[in-house]
């Protein structure tokens, strides 16, 4: 491969990595060409960019990008797959269907703004199903961190609008009670 075309790839691949907030690495050592397809087919209908690259161009890729992805080095070896993607759980949840084959195999994750390597997913938790539930906890608690710092300024201005309000309302005149009458026959 020529040089020019390996700066453009590596020029690409730094553009998807800045596109796409979150990315899995999958090994897809032993997937015939028809497998290859159906997978392509699949991450398509999942809204997933599969991109298969050579690890030292995504390693160039790594380097030069703003974020510090050192942590996934050590998983470029072997025929190796980008899942890149808007939405964390959906490569979990495609490459749960391929759970019994064992291929493509996940080598790591960038989610949520984690690393997940395949060594400390297997330490940590032993199906990719429980990678989704640490990663929709993640977002559960970004959600909630970003509620409670957008509560107090909510209070304060519900507050102050429901004080001008409660001012306005004093000032109302209200109606006195009619009498009650009663009709006797």
């Amino acid at each position: 491969m020529k040089k020019e075309v390996k700066n453009t790839v590596i020029a690409e691949l730094g553009e998807k990595l800045k596109a796409y907030p979150h990315f899995y690495l999958v090994d897809v050592t032993g997937l015939n060409a028809a497998d290859t397809s159906d997978l392509r087919r699949k991450c398509f209908k999942s809204e997933i960019k599969m991109v298969v690259v050579k690890n030292n161009l995504l390693r160039k890729a790594f380097e030069a990008s703003e974020i510090d992805y050192s942590p996934l080095y050590d998983t470029l070896v072997g025929n190796t797959a980008v899942l890149f993607t808007e939405v964390a759980n959906v490569p979990g949840k495609l490459l749960k269907e391929y759970k019994k084959a064992g291929i493509p195999a996940l080598k790591a994750a960038f989610a949520e703004e984690s690393f997940f390597s395949s060594s400390s997913l297997l330490s940590r938790a032993r199906t990719n199903s429980s990678l989704m539930l640490s990663l929709s906890s993640r977002a559960l608690q970004r959600t909630l961190s970003l509620l409670s710092r957008l509560l107090p300024e909510a209070r304060s201005t519900v507050s102050s609008r429901l004080s001008k309000n409660a001012n306005h309302w004093d000032k109302v005149v209200r109606p006195k009670a009619l009498p009650l009458t009663y009709y006797t026959d």
